[in-house]
């Protein structure tokens, strides 16, 4: 049975506007996908943190929800 998992790495923008990639894991390979432009693209190794340059080069969102 194929198994597959998806986690998020969220920032948002200079204007409050969240911006979400995706990372879905099929076994070994791992899709990193863009709700806001849907972008996609394979990665094998250090996929959130090529979410995250996605999110900082396409749409300058920096800021992490996450931190204090």
């Amino acid at each position: 049975m194929l198994q597959i998992n998806t986690s998020k790495v969220s920032r948002w923008d200079q204007h409050g506007r969240e911006h979400v990639v995706r990372v879905q894991r099929a076994g070994m390979q791992r899709t990193i996908s863009c709700d806001t432009c849907g972008w996609r693209k394979n990665a094998q190794f250090l996929p959130w943190l090529k979410a995250e340059e996605h999110l900082t080069e396409a749409h300058q969102a920096t800021v992490n929800p996450t931190d204090g």
